[in-house]
């Protein structure tokens, strides 16, 4: 798995969670099937917004590709308030594919970040 982060604002700049540590955290959490229209950030600016990439015809190519490479046999990550912490290519993949639902995990206790009041390009990648 590429080096990830997800990002979220903290109180006096941006935290991040390293999503391998959020794999390991949610491994033993229970896997149920959620409707796709109950995600919120499927109608938001999610790759794009607060980030200093534009969303260039490249960039969108980009995350094209990674939504073709997905496994959707992965659950994707939910924060306890529901909020996507991992995942969203694999949400945009069931989108594409017309499903009107995706397996999920969901903290019932949000894990502290690794990082807090960061910048993202100042993190290791």
């Amino acid at each position: 798995m590429r080096k990830q982060y997800h990002f979220w604002p903290g109180e006096q700049g941006i935290d991040a969670w390293d999503v391998g540590r959020l794999v390991d955290l949610s491994a033993n959490l229970p896997v149920q099937e959620i409707p796709l229209e109950s995600i919120k950030e499927i109608d938001s600016d999610y790759w794009f917004a607060g980030s200093l990439e534009k969303p260039t015809v490249r960039k969108i190519v980009e995350h094209l590709t990674l939504i073709q490479e997905v496994d959707l046999n992965h659950p994707i990550i939910l924060g306890f308030d529901g909020r996507v912490m991992d995942g969203m290519h694999r949400i945009a993949r069931c989108l594409v594919e017309g499903r009107s639902s995706i397996s999920a995990v969901r903290f019932l206790i949000q894990p502290e970040p690794d990082y807090r009041n960061c910048r993202p390009e100042d993190l290791p990648y």
